[in-house]
Parts: C-alpha cells; structure tokens; sequence
C-alpha cells in the first residue's frame, strides 16, 4: 500500500484531494453545506450515471468552509449559471478540456430569473393552471416574486424547478 494517500507531511493539510476531470465543468467556492443544492440545480442525482466529484465543508482561504463540485462531460449553460449565483453568489466556474481549465469565472447574479424557480405563494398566478411562467428579481439577499411580490431570503434551493 502506497503512502500517499495514508499520511499527511505539512504541506497537505490544505489540499484537497480529489482527481482532476478530463472534460467537464468545477464549480469551486459553494458555501459549504450547498454542493447537494447545486446538484440538484443541475439535476444531477446520479440516477444517469454521471461523473461527479463532491467535496463539502473543506477548507478555504476565501471562505471559513466551502463545497466543490466537479462534473465530467458537462458544461454549464448561462441558465445553469444564473441559478446557481442565488445559492452560490461566491462560486467561481472552471471550464476544463482535456485537464485543462481553459475558462474561469466568477458568477454573476442576473436582475431577473425566469421560469427556474416556483413561488411558494399558493395563490400566485404561476402557482395555478395558468400557462405563466415565474418570474423573480434578485435582490441583495434574496429573490422577490414579479406577480406577488412575495420575497424569499432562505430556502431558494428548495423553490428550484427541476
């Protein structure tokens, strides 16, 4: 047995190990505890078989504790994006071709999202059996319905349709 993966010198406390994807998208710096929300946002549930690298709540320089998220053979859309800024607002976007990164960025949080999330008002036009699609703007700490009004600051990953 090797000893690489059974002892730890100084140097790789901080490392986290996880092996590189050949083609795909990392999604780096989630807030720890939010990579399952992420993977639901991609509708990822490992039912189809995907490639997928999790890691949660392991350290981070920029942030006390962050998740990682490594999908082979997948880039995200701009959709995929914008959705994941409101649960994610510090994730950074590492495309990889052939273990390359040959594109980051950060996200970004759009205005508007539409027809990604579902309003928990019951009463809302887009809750009911009229063909309207949902709509919110995104505000400082959260999103805020365009028919009702009605504002969500925590629990945005649970309103997410998939």
């Amino acid at each position: 047995m090797s000893d690489d993966h059974d002892h730890h010198d100084g140097n790789d406390d901080h490392e986290l190990r996880v092996s590189k994807i050949r083609d795909g998208t990392v999604i780096d710096h989630v807030h720890g505890g939010q990579a399952l929300n992420v993977l639901a946002i991609l509708g990822i549930d490992g039912t189809e078989g995907e490639e997928v690298s999790v890691g949660m709540n392991v350290p981070s320089d920029r942030l006390a504790r962050k998740d990682i998220v490594k999908v082979e053979g997948r880039e995200l859309s701009q959709d995929e994006v914008d959705v994941l800024s409101l649960i994610a607002p510090d994730a950074t976007i590492n495309i990889v071709r052939d273990y390359d990164v040959i594109e980051k960025h950060r996200v970004e949080r759009p205005d508007v999202v539409e027809g990604v999330l579902s309003c928990p008002n019951a009463g809302c036009i887009t809750t009911g059996d009229e063909p309207v699609t949902s709509r919110f703007s995104v505000l400082e700490d959260g999103v805020r319905c365009s028919y009702c009004e009605t504002i969500v600051r925590d629990e945005i990953a649970s309103l997410i349709d998939t």
